[in-house]
C-alpha cells in the first residue's frame, strides 16, 4: 500500500436493506472522506447481511486485520437489530443494560415508564463496551477494542462519528489533485502507465465519463485523479502529463 505509515480502517455496512437496494449507501463516501484530512485510510468496505454468524465473521477478521473497524447500522429498536448482539458474541462476552444508556433514553423518552421493550433493547450493551454518544436520537453506539458501532441512519452516523475521531491515531494526510483530459481513457493509458512506474509513491487513477462535446470525439472525457502524500511529487508528476499530453495534441485542465 502506498500509505501504510497512516493507520488505517475498514467499514461494515450492516443492512439487509442496502442489499436489497432499498436504501442507498450514503455512509461510505461520507467516512472515507471525512478521515482521510486526518490521515485515516479506508482500506476496505464490506456489506453484511443481518444475519448473526455473517456480522460476527466480519468483525472477527477485519479487527485483526486493521487498524480500526467502523460498523454501521443494526443498533436500533427492531427484531433485526441484531449488531449489538452479534458484536457481543464476536468479543465473547454477554449484553447488560447499561445504566447511562438508560438513563439517558429515560430522559429523552420523559421517564422510565416511556420505555417500552424497543427502547430499553437499545440500551443492552456489550459487557466492558465504552459508550459512543449520539447527540440527535439519543440511543448511543459503542466501542470494543478497535471495533466502533455506529447507527447506519447517516445523519446519526455522521453526528457519531465526531465522537469517535478523538480515538484515532492520526497520520500524514493525502493530498489529492483532478486532471480532466478530453478524451477516451484508452488514448493516454500508456502516458499513465509511464507515470506510474516513475511515481511508485502517486496512486494515479483513471475515472471515465461521457458527453463531452469537446472532446475529441464530441463524447468521451477522463478525469485523472493524483493522490500522495508528498504534494511536491503531485505536481512534477501533473507537469509531466501535461506536457506529455500537449505533444498528443489532446487538452487537459487541472480541476
Amino acid at each position: 500500500m502506498l500509505y501504510n505509515q497512516n493507520p488505517n480502517i475498514a467499514l461494515i455496512i450492516i443492512g439487509n436493506e442496502i442489499l436489497s437496494g432499498r436504501t442507498l449507501d450514503k455512509n461510505t463516501q461520507y467516512v472515507a472522506s471525512r478521515l482521510a484530512p486526518l490521515g485515516v485510510e479506508l482500506r476496505e468496505v464490506r456489506v453484511v447481511a443481518d444475519i448473526e454468524g455473517k456480522i460476527i465473521a466480519a468483525v472477527n477478521e477485519l479487527r485483526k486485520t486493521y487498524d480500526y473497524v467502523i460498523t454501521t447500522g443494526g443498533i436500533g429498536p427492531t427484531h433485526d437489530d441484531i449488531t449489538s448482539a452479534a458484536i457481543a458474541k464476536a468479543f465473547g462476552v454477554e449484553l447488560y443494560r447499561h445504566p447511562e444508556a438508560y438513563a439517558a433514553l429515560a430522559k429523552h423518552y420523559g421517564g422510565e415508564e416511556n420505555l417500552n421493550h424497543g427502547r430499553i433493547k437499545m440500551t443492552e450493551i456489550p459487557e466492558n463496551a465504552e459508550l459512543i454518544v449520539n447527540p440527535i436520537s439519543i440511543a448511543p453506539g459503542f466501542k470494543m477494542d478497535n471495533v466502533f458501532v455506529l447507527a447506519g441512519v447517516p445523519e446519526i452516523m455522521q453526528a457519531m462519528l465526531e465522537n469517535v475521531i478523538p480515538h484515532l491515531r492520526r497520520g500524514v494526510p493525502v493530498k489529492s489533485k483532478t486532471v480532466q483530459v478530453k478524451t477516451g481513457e484508452s488514448i493516454i493509458a500508456g502516458v499513465m502507465t509511464e507515470l506510474q512506474n516513475k511515481y511508485p509513491n502517486i496512486d494515479i487513477g483513471s475515472y471515465p465519463y461521457t458527453n463531452q462535446p469537446d472532446s475529441a470525439d464530441g463524447r468521451h472525457g477522463t478525469n485523472i485523479v493524483f493522490r500522495s502524500q508528498d504534494e511536491k511529487a503531485i505536481d512534477a508528476a501533473i507537469g509531466e502529463f501535461a506536457e506529455a499530453l500537449s505533444k498528443m495534441k489532446i487538452n487537459c485542465e487541472r480541476k
